[in-house]
């Protein structure tokens, strides 16, 4: 039980990291320097919480820490989906560092404090969820024992995960102030309304109740909407 933790602990660490230095690469290079205000708050705001959030799930619930580390799609029409998404993420995240590069589509600063405080919100958020839903995971499946969770956020959307996840995509590029970034990211939404119907297929046929947990929540992302 120990070396899993410490396999685990070592794990978590490299992907951070990795993290770190990928984000790094995709703002800085394309901005052409390391003295870019905005890619640093957008650094910080986003791997800070993210190393304390690890940690706490380190020592409360390594399981949950453990799924949301595994990354491997299984479901074949989600590995198109993720590949869409990472190629999202990375073209928005190179044309905000040649925005502020080349100086153009460059918004107020008030834009990126308003960014910052959504960013913030949606983590805030984003861990509710997380003590929600302890079958949470990062990719599509179903796992032992797993039951329908429909308490909290999970009473008003069924994909409230989902719905931070945009929030927080979108909340990116406007800390960064870069218009021509939010433009990318603006793709995201039609990504992820393709996961959902998958995903929820795959949900009908293969987690008991969720049927009609669906009839019961009636909306996917956002109330009144759909």
């Amino acid at each position: 039980m120990k070396n899993l933790s410490i396999h685990l602990f070592l794990e978590a660490i490299c992907k951070f990291l990795s993290g770190v230095l990928l984000l790094g690469c995709l703002l800085f290079i394309p901005a052409g320097t390391v003295h870019w205000k905005s890619g640093w708050i957008l650094m910080g705001i986003l791997f800070i919480p993210m190393f304390i959030a690890g940690l706490f799930m380190m020592v409360k619930n390594p399981a949950l820490l453990k799924s949301r580390l595994d990354s491997k799609e299984k479901v074949s029409a989600q590995k198109t989906v993720v590949k869409q998404s990472a190629l999202m993420f990375i073209a928005g995240l190179i044309v905000s560092g040649l925005s502020y590069r080349y100086q153009f589509g460059i918004l107020p600063e008030s834009v990126s404090l308003f960014g910052c405080i959504l960013f913030l919100i949606s983590y805030a958020l984003y861990a509710e969820v997380l003590r929600e839903n302890t079958w949470l995971s990062r990719t599509i499946q179903v796992q032992d024992g797993q039951t329908v969770v429909d308490s909290g956020l999970y009473g008003i959307v069924r994909h409230p995960m989902y719905a931070i996840t945009l929030v927080l995509f979108l909340s990116m590029p406007l800390i960064l102030r870069s218009l021509p970034g939010f433009l990318v990211f603006l793709v995201y939404p039609f990504i992820i309304a393709s996961r959902i119907r998958s995903e929820e297929q795959f949900l009908n046929q293969n987690l008991p109740g969720y049927t009609e947990y669906t009839e019961k929540v009636r909306y996917r992302l956002i109330p009144y909407l759909g």
